[in-house]
């Protein structure tokens, strides 16, 4: 998959940023997202530093309106998008039970960490060619086998319903072989994941890389460090 355009949401730091760093040093056109432009540019001076060339595309993910506008920006640069990675989430600090949270907490959540990446694929679907790729970042703590509870609930149940709309999906898009997958990157050390995670961002990034480059992958399946994991 030598020279794909490719688009990770969320980018300008963390596990999205790690990705866009190691796809950009493969050799991919690789499109930045993030709603702060100016962050996007301060990410692209950090890439440029290893002479690492990426591009910015503003997109907020809860802005339809924004996302119309990263679909015409990326159809006019690039007439095309054979990678989606759909990376951007929120994890709320007031995220502490479903019984207890305000309900903005939990509405928030949802339409964030799982509406949002509906949409999103929806508006860019007109850009994908067969074998295209979409690939969610989720979470173990969106899993139905692993037990539950103890932390940001409502983060947990978004990221569930994203690896439920991450299997329908995978089975409307069969016909036109485009692939849906999701990853779970584990507890990393980012600005969500706080200090005391015990795994890098290139580890956290690592799955997602391969499905993205991968030459032969499935569909519908759920990841963890490359090997699946039940839903």
């Amino acid at each position: 998959m030598e020279g794909k355009v490719i688009l990770v949401t969320g980018a300008n730091k963390g596990i999205g940023f790690e990705i866009v760093r190691q796809l950009a040093k493969l050799g991919h056109e690789v499109l930045l997202a993030t709603r702060d432009e100016q962050k996007g540019r301060e990410a692209l001076i950090e890439l440029q530093k290893e002479n690492i060339t990426a591009h910015i595309i503003r997109l907020d993910i809860i802005d339809e309106g924004s996302i119309k506008a990263a679909v015409s920006q990326v159809q006019q640069q690039f007439g095309k998008l054979d990678v989606l990675i759909n990376n951007a989430a929120i994890l709320l600090k007031e995220d502490q039970s479903l019984l207890k949270n305000n309900w903005l907490t939990i509405d928030q959540s949802l339409q964030t960490d799982a509406m949002a990446q509906l949409m999103v694929t929806r508006h860019f679907q007109s850009l994908f060619t067969k074998g295209s790729r979409i690939i969610m970042t989720s979470s173990g703590g969106g899993s139905m086998s692993d037990p539950v509870g103890g932390w940001s609930p409502a983060y947990c149940i978004a990221k569930s319903l994203l690896n439920a709309i991450t299997r329908h999906l995978a089975y409307e898009y069969t016909q036109q072989q485009i692939s849906v997958n999701a990853f779970c990157p584990g507890w990393v050390k980012t600005d969500m994941g706080g200090k005391s995670a015990p795994r890098s961002v290139q580890q956290g990034a690592d799955t997602a890389v391969w499905l993205a480059t991968a030459e032969k992958i499935p569909t519908g399946q759920f990841f963890r460090d490359r090997k699946e994991i039940p839903w």
